[in-house]
């Protein structure tokens, strides 16, 4: 870490329920009035129909989120 607190966008994550490996987080989303982090996003199944869109990608809520590495993110989904 490098003072910037919470990095996720070099976490990959891993559902710990199958072992699969989903992707690295693109995106976080939070609660605008307390500041605490509600879900993170992951690139969903890509399909060349849906390469330029963003339908796929799958919303993890922080409930979901079980450990955080220092370069994984294990979930239960």
């Amino acid at each position: 870490m490098n003072g910037k607190g919470l990095d996720f966008k070099h976490k990959e994550v891993i559902n710990i329920n199958n072992g699969k490996r989903m992707g690295y987080v693109q995106d976080v989303c939070a609660d605008l009035e307390t500041g605490a982090i509600t879900s993170i996003i992951v690139p969903g199944e890509s399909k060349i129909s849906n390469m330029f869109t963003n339908k796929n990608d799958i919303m993890i809520p922080w409930n979901k989120i079980h450990c955080i590495g220092e370069d994984t993110i294990l979930v239960d989904i």
